[in-house]
């Protein structure tokens, strides 16, 4: 978490050959030039390897920042819309129908080997979309390079501030990357937009596959805001962390959570999620073009439902537990396994008991994912927080069912009783 978008490249264009402007003669030029920039940064990018590419994430985002006012002032330009607080109007008139590719990296599924196939625009406004999508993207890839030191099992052990400042920095850019798509949204709502305008050349770009984007940096940025407070996560990654020493003279603090409304929220991010899934079952495409969006991010989408509403379950369960009903917390902690796809049933506990398939199976997992975090960090996250979630889930349902059946001997509710109160 967040998901490991893959930026885009483009094909080279000059403005000066499709476009003039008798009232700015040489803003063809710089735009040009601008986006030649912006070409030149996501073709390095591509180049580089997963492990250097998140220090050149600020080069793209000042190439494109740089690139972006020159683009919008010659849509406006040619829309007849004035530009700015002062409301100046810019004369562009076109002379030859613009020939600009972009290579998409969300539409279809991706055949091992090989790149998808470049998409042709016919108008600006797929240009300023795509430009748009592209800095999100970045947003979204310098959010994962903030939170990947507190998944480290390698690293320092991070303290109490430095997860703060991390995840306040990647939720900034996450909630930034919410308003950037659904501006994409909005724009092709506005009374201004062309009755006649082609359909996007692919889903990348199309109304319903931005607002899906939006819920989904929505959600995830509404699980950030649960994370920042929320102990049990720092703890269990403390635990598998070779370079953690706390453990030999004291226990992690897990202190008191304000454990209803992080359930909430959790339910939340949720319902965002929901959305997105949703949304990427509307997207529309030019004819002869893949309407589907990626597989692989669809099940990111519904893997981030599940974890939100098992996270929920989970906070469900410790405010339960904080009341003296322990019973009810262990029957939310097996209600969120299995949201996230664990079976809870005796005849599966005692199966993946000792060295049984079913552990082994389960162990191999969580290296896998420890070595995704601690290599070039390329694919980490990509369960949506699911296996992290389920650790937690694991260690309290242990905890409490260890106490429930030493001290406070109760009856536990099924999960249909505990989720329907």
């Amino acid at each position: 978490m967040p998901y490991p978008f893959v930026l885009p490249t483009t094909s080279a264009f000059a403005f000066s050959n499709a476009f003039t402007s008798d009232s700015h003669p040489s803003l063809p030029l710089s735009a040009s030039t601008y986006r030649g920039v912006v070409r030149d940064a996501l073709k390095k990018h591509k180049r580089l390897g997963a492990s250097a590419q998140n220090a050149n994430l600020g080069s793209v985002v000042s190439a494109i920042d740089a690139y972006l006012p020159y683009l919008l002032v010659i849509e406006a330009g040619l829309a007849r819309r004035p530009v700015g607080a002062t409301g100046q109007l810019v004369a562009v008139t076109p002379t030859n129908a613009p020939r600009i590719e972009w290579r998409p990296t969300l539409s279809g599924e991706v055949v091992p080997g090989r790149e998808r196939a470049r998409v042709k625009i016919a108008i600006l406004e797929h240009e300023v979309c795509f430009v748009l999508s592209t800095l999100a993207f970045a947003q979204v890839a310098t959010a994962r390079a903030c939170l990947q030191p507190l998944y480290s099992t390698t690293g320092s052990v991070l303290g109490a501030q430095q997860r703060t400042i991390a995840i306040t920095t990647a939720t900034k850019h996450l909630l930034e990357v919410a308003s950037i798509y659904d501006y994409i949204g909005r724009r092709s709502e506005t009374p201004t937009a062309a009755p006649q305008r082609p359909p996007p050349p692919c889903v990348d770009i199309s109304p319903s596959t931005a607002r899906a984007m939006s819920s989904l940096a929505l959600a995830e940025a509404t699980l950030l805001a649960i994370l920042k407070d929320d102990p049990y996560p720092a703890a269990v990654a403390q635990d598998r962390n070779v370079n953690d020493t706390e453990w030999m003279y004291k226990a992690p603090d897990i202190p008191k959570v304000r454990a209803h409304l992080f359930a909430r929220l959790a339910l939340a991010a949720s319902e965002h999620a929901a959305k997105a899934v949703a949304l990427c079952q509307s997207g529309v495409a030019a004819t002869g073009i893949s309407s589907k969006i990626s597989p692989q991010l669809k099940k990111y989408m519904e893997d981030l439902r599940r974890t939100s509403r098992a996270k929920a379950c989970r906070f469900f369960g410790i405010d339960a537990e904080l009341g003296g009903e322990t019973a009810d917390g262990i029957g939310w902690a097996r209600a969120g396994l299995q949201e996230v796809g664990v079976d809870v049933s005796e005849k599966s506990k005692k199966n993946s008991g000792g060295l049984g398939f079913g552990r082994l199976k389960k162990e191999f997992k969580e290296r896998r994912e420890d070595r995704r975090v601690d290599g070039d960090g390329s694919a980490w996250g990509s369960d949506a927080g699911k296996l992290e979630e389920t650790r937690i889930l694991e260690l309290l349902d242990a905890k409490w069912s260890k106490i429930n059946d030493t001290h406070t001997w109760h009856n536990m509710h099924s999960r249909a009783d505990i989720v329907s109160r």
